[in-house]
């Protein structure tokens, strides 16, 4: 697709030291901060997909009218509570999740689900024991290794962090994501060997993913322009766009959040967040990472204070 298709949908600012000095102060005005951010690209919000909300209004026309055995209502509402996560509605869907595992507790699935939103909601011990919940039930379930893996990290475990997302990277050696995972939590614990970890696996990485370019960044290979330039290769549509933008600046906020410059870390989160892909990764751990940066910086602000 052309790159004339793509204009009206994108805004393309040159980096902060090739602008000029009237886009500098607005740019500056705009983030209260001095972040020099590389090319900026922003992409339309996903929209709210319709047959998301057709499948919602059948799956409740049913659930209000149909009498059905609890372990089919159970299925009905675990689907529903997966709809309404999907389109950011994540207390309804926690609600749903819950109610599905009162019915039938042995769903897999629906303990994965829950483990994130606790995560999400930074109730951690109620996270690892959904992961565990998902993990008896079905030992192979690969996503709860990383969905736990992430838990214990943002919960201050990273030891036990690296083991989970060691084991999924493990299962797919080629996956830039795994490899990126494994490498966060093992940084918590020793950066240069996280790096030379890094550098080590670079070799097993498929170069027919474009987030390979964000190990490459990470590792010091390539510049923040680049990811930039590199996720725009083979997009063909504004979804994927959209996709790939939530994801590298997610990443790029942790690589800044990690070097303790808030300013642009805080504004790489807020851009993954005005995406809207609510089911990624990158998008439910980007508030996360705000939260958490908002937490640390009272507690400074309260040091000083004292």
């Amino acid at each position: 697709m052309s790159k004339r298709i793509f204009f009206p949908l994108l805004l393309l600012v040159a980096s902060i030291q090739g602008c000029s000095s009237s886009s500098q102060q607005q740019f500056q005005a705009a983030s209260h901060n001095n972040a020099k951010m590389g090319n900026l690209v922003l992409a339309e919000p996903a929209p709210v997909n319709i047959r998301s909300q057709m499948a919602l209004a059948r799956l409740t026309d049913i659930l209000s009218r149909v009498e059905v055995p609890d372990n089919q209502k159970a299925e009905f509402l675990y689907q529903r509570g997966v709809l309404y996560d999907s389109v950011g509605l994540s207390g309804m869907a926690q609600y749903d999740f819950n109610r599905a595992l009162r019915l039938n507790p042995n769903m897999a699935e629906a303990h994965n689900f829950m483990g994130i939103h606790y995560t999400q909601n930074m109730d951690f011990i109620q996270a690892y024991d959904e992961f565990d919940a998902t993990l008896d039930i079905d030992p192979e379930h690969d996503f709860a290794f990383l969905n736990r893996g992430i838990a214990l990290y943002y919960g201050g475990r990273p030891e036990l962090a690296v083991k989970d997302l060691s084991s999924f990277y493990q299962k797919d050696k080629s996956d830039p994501y795994r490899a990126l995972w494994a490498f966060i939590a093992e940084k918590a614990i020793n950066e240069k060997a996280a790096l030379e970890k890094l550098r080590e696996v670079r070799g097993y990485l498929s170069d027919q993913n474009w987030a390979t370019t964000l190990v490459d960044f990470y590792l010091g290979e390539v510049s923040e322009s680049q990811v930039l330039s590199d996720l725009m290769s083979g997009v063909t549509n504004q979804k994927q766009l959209t996709d790939k933008l939530c994801e590298a600046y997610f990443y790029l906020g942790k690589y800044h959040a990690d070097k303790d410059q808030k300013g642009i870390a805080a504004n790489y989160f807020k851009l993954a967040l005005s995406t809207n892909v609510y089911s990624f990764v990158e998008h439910r751990y980007a508030r996360l990472e705000l939260e958490l940066m908002r937490e640390r910086t009272y507690q400074e602000e309260d040091i000083v204070a004292n």
